[in-house]
């Protein structure tokens, strides 16, 4: 018998990727969607829209009215202080915690956070995240609940990473963090798959998640430059930009976005981000409690979001 969840995030690029794996495991899907236009970028996805967003209570009980889980994907990277995070990444979320707190039978609540909240002092973004995580642990309505932290998530349609996927295929590779700064990555599928792992297991609180493409150790800018430049069969030029740089280009940005009206990609909390030495994940709790494990690795991650033809 199909389920109902309830999405957000449908339209951005994660949570549209999970709104198709939803509905080909045979769940009812549910999106909140801001405006027509949003819904339509969708339209070619089997679920029912609801018109609504994260502010306003009353669409979000619609949204939530009678589901058996409430996946919570959308969340905002880009912004310049903690006010500007909050109100997306915890008043937001507390809002449609409420909403699902409130029905006769809580659902289960499944919140895709960031490993950014492993270290909230980092950054404005990272401490929102912090925040939010702990406005669903401290639910006191026993609802059942799931934190997932995944790393860098990377694939087609991707906006975030295009610009450094681009220059890296083009021959230049800008180092954005220190030498033996290590990270994790995940595919976007896999992030997708773990979800629903995380959703079929019994409806009890799994607690709070880290997950990772299998790449144990995590990759290096150098480990990733390499694969890039075997998929591109080219040399690759490798540019390190101190943090000083970074931290001179970030100002520039937030100035001239706020000329603008716009909400900066790279600011100081960001830098800080980048330059810290170690975003490595463990599988170990998701696999052992959901059973779920990664299918893709770098390089075949790489070849999908480039679209390159395997040879055979």
């Amino acid at each position: 018998m199909s389920r109902t969840v309830a999405l957000t995030g449908a339209t951005g690029f994660i949570g549209s990727v999970l709104a198709r794996r939803l509905h080909a495991e045979n769940w009812m899907v549910r999106a909140l969607v801001r405006t027509s236009a949003q819904a339509e970028k969708i339209s070619n996805i089997p679920i029912k829209p609801i018109k609504g967003d994260l502010s306003d209570l009353n669409s979000l009980r619609c949204l939530v009215e009678g589901v058996d889980a409430v996946v919570h994907c959308a969340g905002l990277v880009r912004g310049n202080s903690l006010k500007d995070f909050q109100r997306v990444n915890v008043d937001g979320l507390e809002n449609i915690l409420t909403a699902a707190s409130d029905l006769p039978k809580a659902p289960q609540f499944l919140l895709l956070s960031s490993l950014a909240a492993r270290v909230p002092k980092i950054s404005a973004y990272a401490e929102s995240k912090f925040s939010g995580e702990q406005r669903v642990i401290l639910n006191k309505k026993n609802i059942p609940w799931t934190i997932l932290r995944p790393p860098a998530v990377y694939g087609p349609n991707d906006q975030d990473l295009k610009v450094i996927w681009d220059w890296m295929r083009r021959g230049i590779a800008l180092k954005l963090g220190p030498a033996n700064a290590r990270f994790s990555l995940l595919y976007v599928d896999d992030l997708a798959d773990a979800v629903i792992a995380c959703l079929k297991t019994a409806s009890k609180s799994l607690g709070v998640l880290e997950l990772h493409d299998g790449y144990s150790g995590g990759y290096t800018w150098d480990n990733v430059i390499d694969v890039v430049g075997r998929l591109s069969q080219r040399h690759i030029q490798r540019i390190q930009l101190s943090k000083g740089m970074l931290s001179w280009i970030a100002l520039c940005n937030v100035t001239i976005s706020s000329l603008v009206g716009a909400l900066p990609v790279l600011t100081t909390g960001k830098v800080r981000e980048l330059w810290h030495d170690d975003w490595v994940c463990d599988n170990a709790d998701i696999s052992n409690l959901t059973g779920w494990y990664p299918k893709v690795v770098l390089d075949e991650g790489l070849r999908r979001t480039f679209k390159i033809e395997s040879v055979t």
